[in-house]
């Protein structure tokens, strides 16, 4: 029988799993057809993990067969879904496609009527003087229609000028014309912003490009060089502490830590590669990466910042996944690498309570490993713990705080409000965390990481109007709850009952 606080965790732990999809649904809903379509391709992706650690932690456990059967299972459903929604879709473009030529002939007749008003109720400035010569002022005002975006007042703002009004067409389809004016006007001189204003109504905000993110500077590329060295220090005496022994006091052994370290370093550069393939498709510049070195795991990853402004929510999106997704994989391969070379003999003994602090390790390991866990020590491959440590470091950046990759998915699904509020939960979990566990620095150090680097939000996309479809915020969903199932830890008991420690 499980005890109260284990059936408590249980229960909160399905009850947000249930809270998450019925959010998605009611969402979807709005969409119509289309939108419930999208919904279920977001719960293909998530079922298999659902039902695997439900199970889990009900203390029933597939093995390999069962865990393959859900992998295939989803991914044969994600594809009849996804033919069925491009079929669907098609459909729904077409019909718009003839309102829209209804929609343009009525406006067509009420042309001259509109045009009347429209000059009447020309953009008025409202505030102190706009920092925008009269002569530009103008010229972008004339970026405006009324099947785009009608600006009726016009408000002073930095070094340029917000655009009240109504929009007036398809939110993508009315950035690109809008923008696509400005360019031809001026050139790269100035940026137009399509976010949503104060009253949740959308504005324009037009900015100098001066105001662009600057590049990385000689002073911060040395920064970075110096982490990068500390770093490569840090992750060679994290191996020798994995070998057992402590290379600051055994430096002519440097090189039995080199194989180790450099697998390490393998996981670190697949997660940059990641963010920078994806970053390099929609054309948006990255800063050097700038390593964070800890005695305790080696590194807590990188940080990079944007050097270009951000097209769209989509593109901070999947440049932000793109990073845990590439180093997340590389982890999981090689901790199922290692867990399936371990057997009696192998070079790593660790305790029990290794296997013990993560759902997601700890699950792995009874499927693959099975009656040895029950020991109270367990001979591993080192690729067991390598992949582990990697799997951690791609966890920690997941969490859904600041400017962190998991902080950076919740701004592109859920917006900046909701974004930011994550952060402070976060911030006050590491806190409770630390409290109750005093002998595990690291939720301390990541939380002073998040506080004093990390902890503010990006700067808006140029069209922030636009928000990611499901699908993307299906895989975001799913990269939060690996994130939890990697850091969570077994509680004692409910390990025991499983046979993970005697």
């Amino acid at each position: 029988m499980l005890n109260i606080s284990e059936t408590t965790t249980i229960f909160v732990i399905i009850f947000i799993a249930l809270g998450l999809l019925a959010w998605g649904y009611n969402r979807a809903r709005g969409y119509g057809k289309l939108g419930i379509l999208a919904w279920l391709q977001s719960v293909s992706l998530m079922a298999p993990w659902l039902i695997f650690f439900g199970l889990f932690a009900l203390g029933i456990y597939l093995n390999i067969v069962g865990i393959l059967f859900l992998l295939v299972a989803s991914i044969i459903l994600y594809i009849y879904l996804g033919k069925r929604l491009r079929t669907e879709g098609q459909d729904f473009v077409l019909r718009e496609k003839a309102a829209q030529r209804l929609q343009e002939e009525e406006v067509k007749k009420h042309q001259d009527s509109d045009h009347d008003s429209s000059s009447d109720a020309d953009p008025k400035n409202v505030g102190d003087v706009i920092p925008i010569p009269d002569e530009d002022l103008q010229l972008i005002k004339g970026i405006f229609s009324i099947d785009t975006f009608f600006a009726t007042e016009t408000i002073s703002y930095q070094e340029g000028a917000i655009f009240r009004g109504n929009l007036r067409g398809d939110p993508d389809t009315s950035y690109e014309r809008m923008t696509a004016k400005l360019k031809d006007n001026f050139a790269d001189k100035y940026r137009l912003f399509f976010v949503e204003g104060t009253e949740g109504k959308p504005v324009v905000i037009i900015l100098p490009s001066r105001d662009d993110p600057q590049p990385t500077t000689l002073a911060q590329k040395n920064l970075a060089l110096v982490l990068f060295i500390a770093t490569v220090a840090t992750t060679l005496e994290a191996a020798s502490i994995l070998l057992g022994f402590d290379l600051s006091n055994n430096w002519s052994r440097y090189q039995e830590t080199i194989p180790l370290s450099l697998t390490l370093w393998g996981v670190f550069i697949a997660h940059e590669i990641g963010h920078r393939i994806i970053a390099k498709r929609y054309d948006v510049k990255m800063s050097v990466p700038f390593f964070l070195p800890t005695w305790q795991i080696a590194s807590f990853g990188a940080i990079t910042r944007f050097e270009s402004l951000l097209p769209t929510r989509n593109a901070l999106f999947d440049i932000a996944i793109a990073g845990p997704a590439f180093g997340g994989i590389i982890s999981f391969i090689l901790l199922i690498i290692g867990l399936s070379l371990s057997h009696p003999g192998s070079l790593f003994q660790v305790p029990t309570q290794f296997f013990q602090g993560s759902i997601l390790v700890g699950s792995l390991a009874k499927v693959i490993i099975g009656d040895p866990l029950q020991n109270a020590i367990v001979d591993v491959h080192p690729l067991t713990v390598v992949g582990w440590l990697g799997l951690v470091i791609t966890a920690l950046n997941l969490m859904p705080a600041g400017q962190l990759d998991g902080g950076r998915i919740i701004q592109a699904i859920y917006g900046r409000k909701t974004a930011r509020r994550t952060t402070i939960i976060t911030l006050v979990i590491l806190g409770i965390v630390t409290i109750f566990s005093p002998a595990n620095p690291i939720p301390l150090y990541w939380a002073i990481v998040i506080l004093f680097l990390q902890r503010d939000l990006e700067r808006p996309s140029l069209n922030e109007l636009t928000e990611p479809d499901d699908t993307r915020a299906g895989w975001g969903l799913l990269a939060l709850f690996l994130m939890l199932a990697t850091l969570i830890p077994l509680s004692p008991g409910l390990a025991g009952r499983l046979g993970i420690g005697g």
